[in-house]
């Protein structure tokens, strides 16, 4: 299964939701979102996305099930960026080592999302910030 140009949304609040996948597709790609991480295990397992953007504070299963999950999915595997509300040095060291090479804080804008859209290849930071 190939990736897609998708970025995924996972975040149970509607309005970081919207709000993300505003700014993604703003930046010219595709972006999906799911309240939870079930909805999301199960969205990667139909339609791989090129990227999870993951809230770290989920109801039911968290970001760190979700990270296991993940990991078990045959695959082309995402880049995942966990979101989180503040810079835990040990939160970040947790999901990295469970697959979450990056991290975002929240509140994130257009210009944090499209650094690490950029950082991770997905979008071109020279025409990037030719658009900015």
């Amino acid at each position: 299964m190939t990736a897609s140009k998708t970025c995924l949304v996972v975040d149970d609040s509607d309005l970081i939701r919207e709000i993300a996948e505003r700014i993604i597709t703003d930046l010219g790609l595709d972006a999906e979102g799911a309240a939870d991480a079930s909805a999301a295990i199960e969205h990667c397992r139909t339609e791989m996305p090129a990227a999870v953007f993951l809230d770290w504070d989920l109801p039911s299963m968290g970001a760190l099930d979700f990270l296991r999950e993940a990991a078990a999915l045959e695959g082309e595997r995402p880049a995942i960026i966990l979101c989180a509300t503040e810079n835990d040095h040990e939160q970040f060291k947790l999901a990295k080592a469970a697959g979450a090479a990056h991290h975002i804080l929240k509140p994130f804008d257009k210009g944090a999302v499209a650094a690490k859209l950029a950082e991770i290849g997905l979008i071109d930071p020279i025409a990037q910030a030719a658009n900015s």
